[in-house]
């Protein structure tokens, strides 16, 4: 099961960068820089970049800026679902895609895109991101595509992971269970 931590400011801080680096890298397979209120971005991801490459994480991507994660040399990058039309750009550069989605029909056109992997969310309650969508309908998009799911939202225990699991994604995406 592949473990994808999704940092933000509230499990991410500069100030002590390091250590939330390394309390990452005992929980996470893949790791992505996203921080959607700075206004230092480029900088902070450059020493994002650096910090978390003394980690074996297996990908280290950042949020939603294909060239500039083409450019800072990281391993791929996590594209909005507002995106899809930067899939082919992206992977154009030799990026991994990992693209958000929300409906079968997102993720079904992310794959034909040429996307590596997508989140599917929320699939429990999660603050602020609108009704849960449900293992149900997890399982269902999990058969309609080929490439990895990544189970999304509100993923806090171990039942949750489980229940992700049980429904056919190949793994989970969270930012408090990595906090």
């Amino acid at each position: 099961m592949i473990a994808y931590a999704i940092s933000d400011p509230s499990t991410l801080n500069f100030q002590t960068l390091d250590n939330d680096i390394k309390r990452f890298s005992t929980k996470a397979d893949m790791l992505v820089y996203r921080d959607k209120l700075t206004q230092f971005y480029v900088k902070k991801a450059s020493v994002f970049l650096e910090k978390a490459r003394e980690y074996s994480f297996s990908k280290i991507l950042l949020h939603s800026d294909y060239q500039l994660a083409y450019q800072l040399g990281a391993d791929g990058i996590h594209l909005q679902s507002t995106q899809l039309d930067q899939i082919k750009k992206a992977k154009d550069l030799g990026l991994f895609v990992v693209v958000s989605t929300h409906t079968e029909e997102e993720a079904l056109i992310a794959e034909v895109f040429g996307a590596d992997m997508i989140t599917f969310s929320p699939i429990f309650a999660t603050p602020n991101k609108g009704l849960p969508k449900g293992v149900k309908l997890l399982n269902k998009v999990t058969s309609l595509i080929s490439i990895p799911l990544i189970a999304l939202g509100g993923i806090i225990t171990e039942k949750e992971i489980a229940l992700c699991q049980e429904n056919g994604a190949e793994g989970f995406a969270s930012i408090r269970w990595f906090g």
